[in-house]
């Protein structure tokens, strides 16, 4: 009998919050190792699932990158990066197209389906309007050339709001197209940031195999629960927020100045963490909120 009232009881400290999500837009971006345990995202998934019954808009864009290097490993396509971005030549593009599409995101569409989930894959390459991008080398400041890698510069809101109003939930794959229709690697972490500030999102999460932003990035005990917008660049200037959570937290800074009301960083591998950071009192990870 106590177990159920415990469960009556977590019901009920989440009602407020559905209540309050109730027709909200939620962008969950996911991605890194907990993507590579199936157990683990098939949890996801479910989570994704019961904000929808719950009456929730999400919207998952899903990474796939360890994916994509085992194939391009496999065919024998050298990978290497410059500055965190994936070298992407007319073969790499090739198979990022393939895999993304035909691999991971159709995964994903199908588990959902298997949990009466209302899935709708959505190819980038139709929404994601994007162009050529180059990054500079940090000791010279000289311009490099890393192949098909896009930015967004525009996004089909009509099309996503559409298959939102349907009740069904956009599984994106992170792909986009310039003028000509060059297909482009997108940064999932960005694309997402993207989509969310161009829907005015009320929440953008992130989930990965990371707790949070910590003080002491081996620490887990330091993690931080609440940064705000005007702390962002005094924490990097200091270390706090360092190497590949650099962009990710300046883009996301970037979607809550656009109109997204809050960012939320949390370890995708912890159970049901998504539900935890969203329907209950404490939360689990790092919000990052506007002031």
């Amino acid at each position: 009998m106590e177990k159920l009232i415990e469960k009556a009881a977590a019901l009920i400290e989440a009602l407020p919050y559905i209540q309050d999500f109730r027709g909200s837009t939620v962008v969950v971006k996911f991605g890194g190792s907990a993507m590579e345990d199936p157990e683990c995202t098939r949890r996801v998934l479910r989570d994704i699932v019961f904000m929808e019954c719950a009456g929730m808009k999400p919207l998952i864009i899903h990474g796939g990158g360890k994916a994509i290097s085992a194939r391009l490993k496999a065919e024998g396509v050298p990978t290497h990066f410059v500055e965190g971005l994936r070298y992407t030549c007319e073969r790499t593009i090739k198979v990022v197209d393939d895999v993304m599409h035909n691999v991971i995101n159709a995964e994903l569409v199908t588990w959902m389906k298997e949990m009466d989930g209302k899935p709708y894959a959505v190819s980038g390459k139709n929404v994601l309007r994007t162009e050529r991008v180059k990054v500079k080398d940090k000791q010279t400041g000289e311009e490099k050339d890393i192949g098909f890698v896009g930015r967004v510069v525009n996004v089909d809101t009509a099309q996503l709001r559409w298959i939102l109003e349907r009740g069904q939930v956009p599984v994106i794959a992170p792909l986009g197209c310039d003028m000509t229709g060059q297909v482009y690697n997108i940064n999932a972490d960005m694309a997402a940031c993207e989509i969310a500030a161009e829907l005015k999102a009320r929440k953008l999460v992130f989930l990965s195999d990371v707790p949070g932003i910590l003080r002491d990035e081996n620490d887990e005990s330091t993690l931080i629960s609440t940064v705000r917008r005007g702390e962002v660049e005094s924490m990097i200037a200091q270390g706090v927020i360092g190497g590949g959570m650099v962009p990710k937290v300046r883009s996301a800074a970037e979607a809550l100045d656009a109109g997204t009301q809050k960012v939320h960083m949390i370890d995708g591998r912890v159970k049901h963490s998504l539900l935890l950071e969203i329907f209950t009192d404490q939360g689990i990870g790092t919000q990052i909120v506007p002031g």
